[in-house]
Protein backbone atom coordinates (compact mmCIF):
# COMPACT_ATOMS: atom_id res chain seq x y z
CA UNK A 1 0.00 0.00 0.00
CA UNK A 2 1.50 3.71 -0.82
CA UNK A 3 1.58 6.48 0.74
CA UNK A 4 -0.80 7.92 -1.57
CA UNK A 5 -3.59 5.14 -1.32
CA UNK A 6 -3.96 5.98 2.59
CA UNK A 7 -6.75 7.64 3.46
CA UNK A 8 -5.21 10.56 5.86
CA UNK A 9 -8.19 12.58 6.74
CA UNK A 10 -8.33 10.73 10.25
CA UNK A 11 -8.56 12.90 13.13
CA UNK A 12 -6.40 13.05 16.50
CA UNK A 13 -9.09 10.84 18.45
CA UNK A 14 -9.29 8.70 15.80
CA UNK A 15 -5.66 8.06 15.53
CA UNK A 16 -5.01 7.77 19.55
CA UNK A 17 -8.49 5.44 19.85
CA UNK A 18 -6.11 3.44 16.79
CA UNK A 19 -2.99 3.67 18.46
CA UNK A 20 -4.26 2.74 22.56
CA UNK A 21 -6.30 -0.47 20.47
CA UNK A 22 -9.43 1.22 22.05
CA UNK A 23 -11.82 -1.92 21.76
CA UNK A 24 -9.22 -4.00 23.51
CA UNK A 25 -8.46 -1.94 25.88
CA UNK A 26 -12.24 -1.61 26.80
CA UNK A 27 -12.41 -5.11 26.97
CA UNK A 28 -9.68 -4.83 29.26
CA UNK A 29 -11.66 -2.53 31.51
CA UNK A 30 -14.51 -4.83 31.55
CA UNK A 31 -12.84 -7.63 33.14
CA UNK A 32 -11.15 -5.70 35.61
CA UNK A 33 -14.30 -4.54 36.72
CA UNK A 34 -16.10 -7.99 36.82
CA UNK A 35 -13.08 -9.46 38.61
CA UNK A 36 -13.26 -6.03 40.87
CA UNK A 37 -16.56 -6.27 41.60
CA UNK A 38 -16.48 -9.82 42.69
CA UNK A 39 -14.02 -9.50 45.11
CA UNK A 40 -15.43 -6.67 46.78
CA UNK A 41 -17.88 -8.48 48.61
CA UNK A 42 -21.45 -6.95 49.72
CA UNK A 43 -19.76 -3.52 49.34
CA UNK A 44 -18.16 -2.08 46.51
CA UNK A 45 -15.49 0.02 46.75
CA UNK A 46 -16.65 2.62 44.35
CA UNK A 47 -13.65 5.40 44.79
CA UNK A 48 -11.06 2.42 44.60
CA UNK A 49 -12.82 0.52 41.91
CA UNK A 50 -12.22 3.63 39.71
CA UNK A 51 -8.36 3.45 40.63
CA UNK A 52 -8.00 -0.09 39.74
CA UNK A 53 -9.89 0.53 36.16
CA UNK A 54 -8.19 3.59 35.15
CA UNK A 55 -4.57 2.03 36.12
CA UNK A 56 -5.01 -0.92 34.50
CA UNK A 57 -6.37 0.94 31.33
CA UNK A 58 -3.45 3.44 31.48
CA UNK A 59 -1.19 -0.19 31.39
CA UNK A 60 -3.33 -1.85 28.82
CA UNK A 61 -3.54 1.32 26.51
CA UNK A 62 0.59 1.73 27.01
CA UNK A 63 1.33 -1.93 25.87
CA UNK A 64 -0.83 -1.33 23.08
CA UNK A 65 1.36 1.55 21.69
CA UNK A 66 4.61 -0.51 22.31
CA UNK A 67 3.22 -3.59 20.53
CA UNK A 68 2.72 -1.51 17.29
CA UNK A 69 6.16 0.32 17.78
CA UNK A 70 7.66 -2.70 17.85
CA UNK A 71 5.26 -4.24 15.06
CA UNK A 72 5.26 -1.08 12.92
CA UNK A 73 7.38 -3.21 9.53
CA UNK A 74 5.09 -6.32 9.74
CA UNK A 75 1.89 -4.19 10.16
CA UNK A 76 2.66 -2.23 7.30
CA UNK A 77 2.63 -5.93 5.09
CA UNK A 78 -0.59 -7.01 6.39
CA UNK A 79 -3.73 -5.40 5.10
CA UNK A 80 -6.25 -5.07 8.02
CA UNK A 81 -3.53 -3.54 10.00
CA UNK A 82 -1.25 -1.87 6.79
CA UNK A 83 -3.57 1.37 7.71
CA UNK A 84 -2.81 1.59 11.34
CA UNK A 85 -0.87 4.90 12.43
CA UNK A 86 2.02 4.32 12.55
CA UNK A 87 2.56 2.36 9.37
CA UNK A 88 0.36 4.42 7.56
CA UNK A 89 2.33 7.05 8.50
CA UNK A 90 0.35 9.47 10.76
CA UNK A 91 2.31 9.35 13.69
CA UNK A 92 5.95 8.91 13.60
CA UNK A 93 7.34 6.12 15.96
CA UNK A 94 9.59 8.60 18.44
CA UNK A 95 6.34 9.92 18.85
CA UNK A 96 4.54 6.54 19.45
CA UNK A 97 6.85 4.91 21.76
CA UNK A 98 7.30 8.21 24.40
CA UNK A 99 3.41 8.15 24.40
CA UNK A 100 3.79 4.33 25.07
CA UNK A 101 6.37 4.41 27.51
CA UNK A 102 4.39 7.82 29.52
CA UNK A 103 0.89 5.30 29.47
CA UNK A 104 2.58 2.79 30.89
CA UNK A 105 4.77 4.15 33.72
CA UNK A 106 1.82 6.22 35.06
CA UNK A 107 -0.47 3.35 34.95
CA UNK A 108 2.23 1.26 36.72
CA UNK A 109 2.51 4.19 39.18
CA UNK A 110 -1.32 4.98 39.78
CA UNK A 111 -2.16 1.01 40.48
CA UNK A 112 0.90 1.28 42.98
CA UNK A 113 -0.04 4.65 44.73
CA UNK A 114 -3.72 4.29 44.03
CA UNK A 115 -4.46 0.30 44.61
CA UNK A 116 -1.87 -1.80 45.85
CA UNK A 117 1.66 -3.30 44.90
CA UNK A 118 0.52 -6.35 44.05
CA UNK A 119 -2.27 -5.19 41.48
CA UNK A 120 0.52 -3.65 40.47
CA UNK A 121 3.26 -6.27 40.44
CA UNK A 122 0.52 -7.99 38.18
CA UNK A 123 0.17 -4.98 35.72
CA UNK A 124 4.00 -5.17 35.50
CA UNK A 125 3.75 -8.85 34.29
CA UNK A 126 1.26 -8.48 32.18
CA UNK A 127 2.56 -5.61 30.25
CA UNK A 128 6.29 -7.57 30.27
CA UNK A 129 4.87 -10.84 29.06
CA UNK A 130 2.27 -8.91 26.15
CA UNK A 131 5.34 -6.38 25.16
CA UNK A 132 8.55 -8.19 25.21
CA UNK A 133 7.68 -12.15 25.10
CA UNK A 134 4.43 -12.19 23.54
CA UNK A 135 5.38 -9.63 20.43
CA UNK A 136 9.23 -11.01 19.77
CA UNK A 137 7.23 -14.66 19.91
CA UNK A 138 4.82 -13.93 17.06
CA UNK A 139 7.69 -14.49 14.61
CA UNK A 140 9.80 -17.15 15.92
CA UNK A 141 6.80 -20.01 17.07
CA UNK A 142 3.48 -21.27 16.99
CA UNK A 143 3.19 -20.99 20.94
CA UNK A 144 2.58 -17.11 20.61
CA UNK A 145 -0.75 -17.65 20.91
CA UNK A 146 -0.86 -19.74 24.35
CA UNK A 147 1.57 -17.05 26.12
CA UNK A 148 -0.34 -14.09 24.23
CA UNK A 149 -3.75 -15.67 26.20
CA UNK A 150 -1.51 -15.39 29.75
CA UNK A 151 -1.67 -11.00 29.63
CA UNK A 152 -5.34 -11.36 28.21
CA UNK A 153 -6.35 -13.37 31.22
CA UNK A 154 -4.48 -11.23 33.57
CA UNK A 155 -6.98 -8.29 33.92
CA UNK A 156 -9.98 -9.65 35.84
CA UNK A 157 -7.16 -11.31 38.28
CA UNK A 158 -5.97 -7.65 39.11
CA UNK A 159 -9.24 -6.52 39.51
CA UNK A 160 -9.74 -9.38 42.38
CA UNK A 161 -6.44 -8.49 43.64
CA UNK A 162 -7.39 -4.40 43.46
CA UNK A 163 -10.71 -5.50 45.90
CA UNK A 164 -9.28 -8.29 48.04
CA UNK A 165 -5.39 -7.48 48.12
CA UNK A 166 -4.63 -10.45 47.78
CA UNK A 167 -4.58 -13.88 45.31
CA UNK A 168 -7.57 -16.48 45.82
CA UNK A 169 -8.62 -19.25 44.12
CA UNK A 170 -11.74 -17.23 42.86
CA UNK A 171 -9.87 -14.93 41.08
CA UNK A 172 -7.82 -17.17 39.26
CA UNK A 173 -10.58 -19.48 37.93
CA UNK A 174 -11.90 -15.59 36.11
CA UNK A 175 -7.63 -15.89 34.68
CA UNK A 176 -8.93 -19.34 33.42
CA UNK A 177 -12.30 -17.80 31.80
CA UNK A 178 -10.38 -15.79 30.04
CA UNK A 179 -7.57 -17.58 29.08
CA UNK A 180 -9.66 -20.59 27.67
CA UNK A 181 -11.74 -18.22 25.85
CA UNK A 182 -9.09 -16.61 23.90
CA UNK A 183 -7.46 -19.46 22.66
CA UNK A 184 -10.81 -20.63 20.15
CA UNK A 185 -11.11 -17.33 19.55
CA UNK A 186 -7.48 -16.81 18.12
CA UNK A 187 -7.91 -20.07 16.08
CA UNK A 188 -10.89 -18.44 14.19
CA UNK A 189 -8.94 -15.12 13.23
CA UNK A 190 -5.79 -16.67 12.24
CA UNK A 191 -7.50 -18.79 10.34
CA UNK A 192 -9.59 -16.29 8.15
CA UNK A 193 -6.19 -14.54 8.34
CA UNK A 194 -3.30 -17.39 7.76
CA UNK A 195 -2.05 -15.66 4.16
CA UNK A 196 -2.50 -12.16 5.91
CA UNK A 197 0.00 -13.73 8.83
CA UNK A 198 2.07 -15.43 6.74
CA UNK A 199 2.81 -13.11 4.53
CA UNK A 200 4.17 -10.54 7.35
CA UNK A 201 6.37 -12.80 9.23
CA UNK A 202 3.97 -13.90 12.08
CA UNK A 203 4.29 -18.12 12.80
CA UNK A 204 0.82 -18.59 13.57
CA UNK A 205 -0.77 -22.08 13.84
CA UNK A 206 -2.93 -22.08 11.01
CA UNK A 207 0.38 -20.85 8.89
CA UNK A 208 2.22 -24.36 9.31
CA UNK A 209 -0.79 -26.08 9.39
CA UNK A 210 -2.23 -26.35 5.74
CA UNK A 211 -5.27 -28.71 6.18
CA UNK A 212 -6.45 -27.16 9.18
CA UNK A 213 -6.15 -30.37 11.21
CA UNK A 214 -4.01 -28.97 14.18
CA UNK A 215 -5.90 -25.60 14.20
CA UNK A 216 -9.53 -27.23 14.70
CA UNK A 217 -8.01 -29.78 17.47
CA UNK A 218 -6.69 -26.55 19.48
CA UNK A 219 -9.90 -24.55 19.01
CA UNK A 220 -12.04 -27.82 20.31
CA UNK A 221 -9.86 -29.05 22.91
CA UNK A 222 -9.81 -25.68 24.32
CA UNK A 223 -13.31 -24.65 24.15
CA UNK A 224 -13.75 -27.97 26.38
CA UNK A 225 -11.03 -26.44 28.72
CA UNK A 226 -12.94 -23.03 28.70
CA UNK A 227 -16.43 -24.75 29.69
CA UNK A 228 -14.97 -26.97 32.42
CA UNK A 229 -13.41 -23.40 33.51
CA UNK A 230 -16.77 -21.51 33.64
CA UNK A 231 -18.04 -24.46 36.16
CA UNK A 232 -15.40 -22.91 38.86
CA UNK A 233 -16.87 -19.65 39.38
CA UNK A 234 -20.00 -21.51 40.56
CA UNK A 235 -18.11 -24.08 42.67
CA UNK A 236 -16.33 -21.80 44.38
CA UNK A 237 -19.30 -20.01 45.70
CA UNK A 238 -19.01 -16.98 44.01
CA UNK A 239 -22.17 -16.87 41.82
CA UNK A 240 -25.66 -18.75 42.06
CA UNK A 241 -27.29 -21.50 39.99
CA UNK A 242 -28.55 -18.77 36.94
CA UNK A 243 -24.84 -18.45 35.98
CA UNK A 244 -24.33 -22.68 36.47
CA UNK A 245 -27.22 -22.78 33.71
CA UNK A 246 -25.88 -20.54 31.77
CA UNK A 247 -22.20 -21.38 31.82
CA UNK A 248 -23.73 -24.85 30.53
CA UNK A 249 -25.67 -23.88 28.00
CA UNK A 250 -23.35 -21.36 26.51
CA UNK A 251 -20.20 -23.91 26.72
CA UNK A 252 -22.37 -26.53 25.06
CA UNK A 253 -23.31 -23.90 22.32
CA UNK A 254 -19.67 -22.55 22.18
CA UNK A 255 -18.53 -26.15 21.67
CA UNK A 256 -20.73 -26.77 18.73
CA UNK A 257 -19.51 -23.88 16.75
CA UNK A 258 -15.80 -25.07 17.45
CA UNK A 259 -16.60 -29.06 16.32
CA UNK A 260 -18.40 -26.95 13.11
CA UNK A 261 -15.06 -25.11 12.94
CA UNK A 262 -13.52 -28.45 13.24
CA UNK A 263 -14.98 -30.42 10.53
CA UNK A 264 -15.54 -27.81 8.20
CA UNK A 265 -12.51 -25.69 8.09
CA UNK A 266 -14.06 -23.14 5.94
CA UNK A 267 -14.00 -18.83 6.46
CA UNK A 268 -18.15 -19.58 7.25
CA UNK A 269 -17.20 -21.59 10.04
CA UNK A 270 -14.59 -19.83 11.26
CA UNK A 271 -16.40 -16.48 10.89
CA UNK A 272 -19.62 -18.46 13.35
CA UNK A 273 -16.85 -19.60 15.61
CA UNK A 274 -15.42 -16.08 16.24
CA UNK A 275 -19.04 -14.59 16.26
CA UNK A 276 -20.04 -17.37 18.98
CA UNK A 277 -16.91 -15.91 20.83
CA UNK A 278 -17.88 -12.40 20.87
CA UNK A 279 -21.33 -13.12 21.93
CA UNK A 280 -20.13 -16.09 24.85
CA UNK A 281 -17.57 -13.45 27.20
CA UNK A 282 -20.32 -10.43 27.33
CA UNK A 283 -22.97 -13.21 28.33
CA UNK A 284 -20.67 -14.69 30.50
CA UNK A 285 -19.17 -11.51 32.02
CA UNK A 286 -22.69 -10.33 32.52
CA UNK A 287 -23.91 -12.98 34.05
CA UNK A 288 -21.06 -13.10 36.65
CA UNK A 289 -21.77 -9.73 38.18
CA UNK A 290 -26.01 -10.52 37.33
CA UNK A 291 -25.49 -13.51 39.87
CA UNK A 292 -22.96 -12.65 42.17
CA UNK A 293 -23.17 -14.42 45.78
CA UNK A 294 -23.28 -11.12 47.81
CA UNK A 295 -23.52 -13.93 51.07
CA UNK A 296 -20.31 -15.36 50.39
CA UNK A 297 -17.19 -13.85 52.11
CA UNK A 298 -14.43 -12.25 49.74
CA UNK A 299 -12.30 -14.99 51.30
CA UNK A 300 -14.21 -18.15 51.57
CA UNK A 301 -13.76 -20.49 54.35
CA UNK A 302 -10.90 -23.00 54.49
CA UNK A 303 -9.52 -21.12 50.81
CA UNK A 304 -6.01 -19.84 50.89
CA UNK A 305 -5.39 -16.65 49.94
CA UNK A 306 -1.85 -15.50 48.74
CA UNK A 307 -1.03 -11.79 50.19
CA UNK A 308 -1.89 -10.11 52.98
CA UNK A 309 -4.39 -6.89 53.11
CA UNK A 310 -2.04 -3.89 53.39
CA UNK A 311 -3.88 -1.93 56.02
CA UNK A 312 -5.24 -2.73 59.76
CA UNK A 313 -8.92 -2.54 59.05
CA UNK A 314 -8.70 -4.92 56.45
CA UNK A 315 -9.94 -3.06 53.73
CA UNK A 316 -7.77 -3.11 50.37
CA UNK A 317 -5.03 -0.65 50.65
CA UNK A 318 -5.61 2.47 49.22
CA UNK A 319 -3.38 5.66 49.30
Amino acid sequence: MTADAVPREKGAVSVLSELIKARLTLLVVLTTLVGFYLGAGPVVDGMLMVHAVFGTALVASGAAVLNQVLERQYDARMRRTADRPLPSGRVTPNSALLLGVALSVAGLVWLLLAVNPLTALLGASTHACYVFIYTPLKRITVLNTLVGAVPGALPPLMGWTAATGGLAAPGWSLFGLLFFWQLPHFMAIAWLYREDYAGAGFKMLSGVDPKGHRTAASAIRNSFGLMVVSLFPFLLGIVGHWYLAVALLAGFGFSAMAFRFGHHLTPRTARGLFLASIIYLPLMLGMLVADKNTKKLTKPSGMPVIGARLNSGGDAHQC
